[in-house]
């Protein structure tokens, strides 16, 4: 064993122990240790020249004490990370949330999987969680009873709460204010909460909001929950018996697809003046203007007279994942379609390579249309949009007719009082994701059309699409 020091740069190693049965690569690595210079850069000055990784030591003549000189670059030192590893369940559960890239589930309270379904359906909407956050006591409209200002508070804390959390939420706060402010939900059955008919909470939750969040003014723009919901049915009625007909209009938040009939068809029973009596009419509408997002009810729930309770109609009911409106529209409202339609027809052509024509019909087309990116601002009233702030004023975006699949509320069971209702609500990231009150689950998209019904598994008794727009 024999000693040595090691010059290398301004550095001096004394005491370094050669194990001469052992070849020179092993004293290199030593050095490596030292110095941080690979064995590959170090250049070891010896007698007879430079210091071979497999040379015997016997021959080199290295004496006890004697001093050798090194050259050779170091490794860069590698550097701490400027911020600590933070793994995801040291994460604030604000930032896991967002990192998970969909929110939190609801604790239901007893029967209250009607509202959980309900509430995850509505959250989906950012314009909506939008409006209620820039909602406030101040900017309150006096005609806002107590009640309807409690529940939109409510309203706006349980979003808050479910976009901030990774582990389900309890909506108690917000199921006491609804209860408080419409007690038709407080019914008891055997001393336990009954369920209850989820169309009705939606109905009753989204007329409040837009009592609550209609800013002060007389302006029909200043109503956000009608510029995001509301539809203008322009209506014909026929009565068979009398043969009287008549014509209506009517502003409702969304659109009732009755099973037994096609398109925007229903009867009803009202007073016929010339019978003197009710009489059974026929109901025809057309759309007059388009919302943002446009919710369908399917009517699968009716009164039973021998049994006098709601009853469910199971019959398999298709929609598809994307929507196109224009045969349901009124004439005035198909020209104003017409040019953004063929717009996108444009569009889509040019990116398939094909020659567009701005004379073809808004109608023969087969092309799919695409997304356009709107504007959060803007009214239900008409198919043209106002630019959001900041973008170019020489352009408007338009709506087109068409619309795309973002929520689902489902039904599974044979009566509107028991079953169970379950929400499906697409992603920002284009995910779908199931929630069963406490437990969200991942689901594949093709499987969200298969929510149609036809036997007793989960069937779609809600939707709710996305307008698409183009810019002109």
């Amino acid at each position: 064993m024999l000693t040595v020091s090691v010059k290398w740069q301004k550095k001096v190693f004394e005491g370094i122990e050669i194990d001469v049965t052992l070849p020179p690569y092993v004293f290199k690595a030593q050095l490596y240790d030292l110095t941080g210079v690979p064995p590959e850069r170090q250049k070891i000055m010896v007698k007879g020249g430079l210091l071979k990784d497999d040379a015997d030591w016997s021959a080199i003549g290295v004496k006890d004490g004697q001093k050798l000189m090194m050259m050779g670059t170091a490794d860069e030192i590698v550097k701490a990370p400027e911020k600590a590893i933070v793994f995801a369940e040291d994460l604030p559960e604000e930032e896991q949330a967002t990192n998970l890239g969909y929110s939190a589930g609801l604790v239901n309270l007893g029967n209250t999987c009607y509202m959980n379904s309900t509430v995850q359906c509505l959250k989906s909407v950012p314009e909506l969680k939008a409006a209620l956050s820039n909602y406030s006591l101040a900017g309150r409209s006096n005609d806002v009873d107590q009640t309807s200002h409690m529940l939109t508070v409510a309203t706006r804390e349980l979003f808050s709460d479910l976009d901030k959390s990774v582990n389900a939420v309890s909506p108690s706060q917000f199921w006491m204010v609804l209860r408080k402010k419409y007690p038709q939900f407080s019914q008891l059955q055997n001393g336990m909460h009954m369920q209850q008919d989820a169309e009705e909470c939606w109905t009753q939750l989204l007329y409040t909001l837009s009592q609550s969040l209609k800013a002060p003014t007389s302006s029909e723009d200043s109503d956000a929950v009608k510029a995001l919901f509301g539809v203008n049915l322009r209506s014909r009625l026929h009565c068979q018996e009398s043969g009287e007909e008549s014509s209506e209009t009517e502003s409702v938040y969304s659109l009732k697809c009755h099973i037994s009939h096609e398109g925007l068809k229903g009867e009803l029973e009202k007073t016929s003046p010339a019978l003197g009596r009710s009489a059974l009419y026929l109901k025809e509408s057309l759309i007059d203007s388009l919302p943002r997002y446009l919710t369908v009810q399917f009517v699968r729930f009716f009164w039973k007279r021998e049994t006098n309770q709601k009853a469910k109609i199971l019959r398999k009911v298709d929609y598809p994942l994307e929507l196109d409106i224009y045969d349901l529209c009124s004439e005035d409202l198909r020209k104003k379609l017409e040019a953004p339609r063929q717009k996108l027809r444009d569009e889509e052509g040019k990116k398939l390579g094909l020659q567009t024509s701005a004379k073809s019909s808004a109608k023969d087309s087969d092309v799919k249309m695409t997304d356009a990116e709107a504007s959060s601002h803007g009214s239900g009233e008409s198919s043209t949009v106002t630019p959001q702030e900041g973008a170019s004023s020489e352009k408007e975006t338009h709506m087109t007719g068409i619309y795309d699949l973002v929520s689902v509320l489902t039904h599974k069971g044979r009566s509107a009082d028991s079953g169970h209702y379950v929400a499906w609500v697409k992603q920002e990231s284009g995910k779908w994701i199931q929630y069963d009150d406490d437990h969200p689950s991942l689901q594949r998209e093709e499987d969200i059309t298969k929510l149609s019904g036809g036997g007793d598994w989960h069937m779609a008794y809600i939707i709710m699409y996305k307008a698409r727009f183009v810019s002109m």
